[in-house]
């Protein structure tokens, strides 16, 4: 390219720039033309129906019509000249910002969606058959975020602000939320949320989508009624905590269980069930109830089962003591790649509860403790498979023992993208079996066969 090919690029770009921030500035007026018009409806609304927003002797669908009303009368009077399809679209979005949760409302009432992710006010992506894909929804501003994000936690309990800037909690439903607002998130207030299926799957959903196959769905039955402690153990968005629920709907219904999470959404069906949920601190900085503190007072409760909803730290020490110590057939889950690298996990995890105590001490505690970890991966398609189940033997020297009861073997690749495998037996007979056995559960040995 010749200089003066160069310097005319050069002016081209100077004088196409000012004309593309024009460009911009009107794709971002025209995104949302009627913007200002919905904050006044907004405001309106809040400052009016104050009373009946909070009253809770009022039915959603009265409150609903109401609203709609109130909306209706504001666009006659300010928005006359208005189609009748904007006045709709501005009236539902006034219904879900009131009522709802503004923009992500439809995400959340959306069956198809798993997860939401907001990255702040201009970003939202969701996640469809483990797949992620980008919306055409977006906040106003930052300070719009700000506003949902408030809405989440507030009910709970929980508050976000500068000097806690992160929060866990959960919606109505169960659906777990994470929020991460600025000075830490640089793109603005971001949400995250896992959503959970209104009815909670049950074991045969997991064979029907894959995860596990009926022969394998028998033998986690089986050691769940034979009071084993199971470890789940898994990736982010594996499916962990939706394995751990459908493994705690085998607990007998006469067994009294509690559950310990830090945002309580685990959804068990059982009678005798006590949730407990970790505290954030208080404004000053104090009053805090971790997941170690939990695990220690359920011991107190005279639990039949403990079901942790994720050991991440010191409280991994104190889950190993209770499942040592009379507290047979406890449940949880942990963030592991491997049923091995799970194991080294847990010994991090019980380094970190400040105890001085020697590798070999640690091992021998999670050999005696733990019979089984089932391992969940997300594969590349999306979809989710428990690839191991592997039983902890005992220890061989300084060095704990696993062998692979179960394994999903990937076979190749389909036209469409999709994993073509397959689960089977290793051909390895469990040393629990007897213990399965004494509880008087025959499983067929045909199930073991490879």
């Amino acid at each position: 390219m010749s200089l003066l090919q160069r310097l005319d690029k050069q002016k081209n770009t100077v004088t196409e720039a000012p004309q593309i921030k024009e460009q911009k500035r009107q794709k971002e007026e025209n995104a949302d033309k009627y913007g200002a018009l919905k904050i006044k409806v907004h405001k309106e609304i809040i400052e009016n129906m104050d009373k009946e927003l909070k009253a809770i002797n009022i039915s959603d669908d009265s409150l609903e019509k109401k609203v709609e009303e109130f909306v209706a009368a504001i666009l006659d009077r300010d928005a006359g000249f208005l189609p009748f399809s904007e006045r709709q679209k501005i009236t539902s979005e006034m219904l879900a910002e009131v009522l709802g949760f503004g923009p992500i409302e439809k995400l959340i009432n959306n069956e198809e969606v798993t997860e939401i992710m907001v990255n702040g006010p201009k970003q939202v992506y969701v996640e469809k058959k483990g797949k992620l894909t980008l919306t055409d929804i977006t906040f106003r501003d930052d300070n719009h975020v700000m506003h949902i994000i408030e809405k989440i936690v507030a009910p709970i309990g929980r508050r976000i602000d500068e000097s806690m800037p992160m929060v866990d909690a959960r919606l109505p439903d169960g659906s777990r939320v994470n929020a991460i607002i600025p000075p830490l998130s640089l793109k603005g207030p971001s949400i995250t949320i896992r959503k959970f299926f209104k009815d909670p799957l049950k074991i045969h959903d997991l064979i029907r989508f894959g995860t596990v196959t009926a022969p394998i769905a028998k033998f986690l039955d089986a050691c769940v009624k034979a009071r084993l402690n199971i470890v789940i153990s898994g990736g982010t968005g594996s499916g962990k905590t939706t394995t751990l629920n459908v493994l705690s709907s085998f607990i007998p219904n006469d067994e009294r269980i509690v559950t310990i999470e830090d945002a309580a959404e685990l959804q068990l069906g059982q009678e005798h069930v006590l949730t407990l949920e970790t505290r954030s601190p208080n404004i000053e900085g104090k009053g805090a109830i971790t997941m170690r503190d939990l695990v220690r007072n359920s011991l107190r409760m005279r639990p039949d089962r403990i079901v942790v909803g994720e050991v991440r730290s010191g409280e991994a020490l104190d889950m190993l003591q209770a499942m040592n110590t009379g507290h047979d057939g406890s449940l949880t889950t942990g963030h592991a790649n491997t049923p091995r690298d799970m194991l080294a996990r847990l010994e991090t995890m019980v380094l970190m509860a400040g105890m001085d105590l020697p590798v070999r001490a640690i091992r021998e505690q999670m050999a005696a403790a733990i019979d089984i970890i089932v391992q969940q991966n997300r594969l590349r398609d999306g979809s989710r498979r428990i690839t191991h189940i592997t039983e902890v033997v005992g220890m061989e020297g300084d060095v704990i023992v696993l062998q692979d009861i179960f394994k999903y073997e990937q076979m190749g690749i389909g036209d469409k993208g999709d994993i073509i495998g397959e689960h089977r037996a290793t051909g390895i007979m469990p040393k629990f079996i007897s213990q399965i056995e004494a509880e008087g559960i025959k499983l067929p040995d045909h199930i073991f066969l490879p």
